[in-house]
């Protein structure tokens, strides 16, 4: 899960109701999704962006900013910065080992796995990438890598931090800029070689990275800081009782000792707090560079450049077009922030205002805004439409989020809708597939989702490391449920790879015959 934490909050236009307590007015809640990507990692380049807490609001944005994947579970995506009140738990620094600069790759199982990545990677060939894949990260999406290596352009490597048999951390630079990255590759085994946790993150210019080993009094410090944040604010309170007590259990059989690996004992509890919770969205996360004060929000010139990444990106809006039959078809692969991307958004569905049906990409859309959820949904009514709840546990309010009473240029209220989806769907993308199948708006495509319906919150657990603390759940208007755990059922099921095909053939049937 993502690891030098940012945590990004928004504060979100909407109708807030009581639940519990009264609560009134926009200014109260709903600033992010902070909903993560899904388990198949989504990339994005490797710009610094400070070590920072920034609201993720959940789901990825593939632009320059970091590429993360532990357990292949990666996060790398944007909301604005602002206050730091609410988002997803973002990882943003890996543990950096300075050590004597050395480029010949160990021939080990972990050395092997580095090699093999590096050379499927900077070939840019998609038969080598997916053959990689297939060997050692099944769980891998290979659009997503094809499109980490469009930003990046591959990278060279410049030295091996540091060498263990199913464990390596190296440094590599991006061979379309100056960013340099701290990587690690940790092996389920040696005899599999698959990988079990594969970090990848961006240095700040400037940062002091530091090469840490844990001692029994590190490891108790950050047992303890997990216990308290998880009593304090995890959304099931008595889910949060089990995950200490397993932890502590584990820790009184002496199965933590052995790690001094500030990385692979957070990526071990992380592993160890799911097993109870099965929540994707929780996670601890190591920081090498000392994290900033809790509360302090990104400068100015981090929010600029913040806004140029997602316009280098194109907001992540990769694909639009007209098929035949005036069929309307739109990929994009996060829910972005409308205050920078609405615009983005607006241009996209107005491109498409004349189409007889339309088809929403979101297979590779690891999640995003709220706002940004509603903003594109309130294209597909044209009247007001309770989207989603979300209820904090620890505030005990609720705050509903509908349509918006107006977008700019022409809706698509009397059009057939579909949405695509994959395994890879997440998140914010899995509450906008969610919202539209029960408002019986639109038709599901595709595989079944991620599954993670939890907004997180980063907590300090002390200067290097975090948790990211599911604090509230999705309540959808119409189910007086969600899809936590279980993801999205499409109404079609079929391969990701077959969903267009499929969607087309289903618009088409929904419209008048060609004389």
């Amino acid at each position: 899960m993502w690891d030098a934490p940012l945590v990004v909050a928004e504060t979100f236009s909407a109708r807030a109701v009581s639940v519990g307590k009264m609560t009134t007015g926009p200014e109260l809640s709903a600033k992010c999704h902070a909903f993560d990507a899904p388990p198949p990692s989504e990339f994005a380049g490797l710009a610094a962006f400070g070590n920072r807490m920034i609201t993720r609001c959940g789901g990825v944005i593939p632009m320059p900013l970091l590429a993360t994947i532990r357990g292949l579970n990666s996060l790398a995506s944007g909301a604005r910065p602002k206050n730091l009140r609410l988002g997803l738990f973002l990882p943003i620094l890996l543990f950096a080992a300075i050590g004597s600069a050395q480029t010949t790759i160990p021939d080990t199982p972990a050395g092997r796995t580095l090699r093999a990545w590096l050379d499927a990677f900077n070939s840019g060939d998609r038969a080598k990438v997916e053959a990689y894949i297939k060997r050692f990260e099944p769980e891998q999406s290979v659009e997503r890598m094809m499109g980490f290596h469009s930003q990046t352009g591959g990278f060279d490597l410049v030295s091996i931090e540091s060498s263990e048999p199913l464990l390596i951390k190296f440094r590599v630079k991006e061979k379309a800029s100056s960013t340099i990255g701290i990587g690690s590759i940790q092996l389920k085994d040696a005899e599999s070689a698959i990988v079990d946790n594969f970090n990848l993150r961006a240095i700040p210019p400037g940062a002091v990275v530091e090469n840490v080993k844990l001692d029994a009094a590190q490891r108790q410090r950050v047992i303890d800081g997990i216990a308290k944040n998880l009593k304090e604010a995890y959304v099931y309170p008595d889910l949060a009782q089990k995950m200490e007590d397993a932890i502590r259990t584990n820790q009184k059989r002496g199965e933590y000792d052995a790690i001094t690996d500030p990385d692979a004992f957070a990526n071990r509890l992380t592993k160890d707090l799911r097993a109870v919770s099965h929540d994707k969205h929780l996670g601890v996360n190591y920081s090498a560079v000392k994290l900033p004060p809790e509360g302090n929000g990104p400068s100015p010139e981090e929010e600029a450049q913040f806004r140029k990444m997602l316009e280098r990106t194109n907001c992540s809006f990769e694909k639009i077009e007209i098929l035949p039959r005036n069929i309307g078809y739109l990929k994009f692969n996060a829910f972005a922030d409308p205050a920078i991307c609405g615009p983005t958004a607006v241009a996209a569905m107005n491109f498409l205002a004349h189409v007889d049906a339309i088809i929403f990409d979101l297979r590779e859309n690891g999640g995003g805004d709220p706002k940004m959820v509603a903003m594109i949904s309130s294209y597909l009514f044209d009247k007001p439409t309770h989207l989603n709840d979300l209820y904090n546990r620890k505030d005990d309010f609720a705050t509903q989020y509908w349509t918006l009473p107006y977008v700019p240029g022409t809706t698509l209220a009397d059009k057939p809708a579909f949405v695509l989806t994959s395994k890879s769907t997440f998140s914010g993308a899995e509450e906008f597939t969610y919202n539209l199948k029960n408002l019986k708006r639109a038709t599901i495509v595709g595989e079944i989702t991620g599954g993670g319906a939890h907004p997180v919150r980063g907590h300090h657990i002390d200067d290097h490391f975090m948790i990211g603390v599911p604090f509230a759940r999705a309540i959808n208007p119409i189910s007086k449920t969600n899809w936590e755990g279980t993801g999205v059922e499409p109404d079609v099921p079929v391969k990701a790879a077959e969903a267009l095909e499929k969607a087309e053939e289903l618009a088409k049937s929904k419209l008048p015959q060609q004389e």
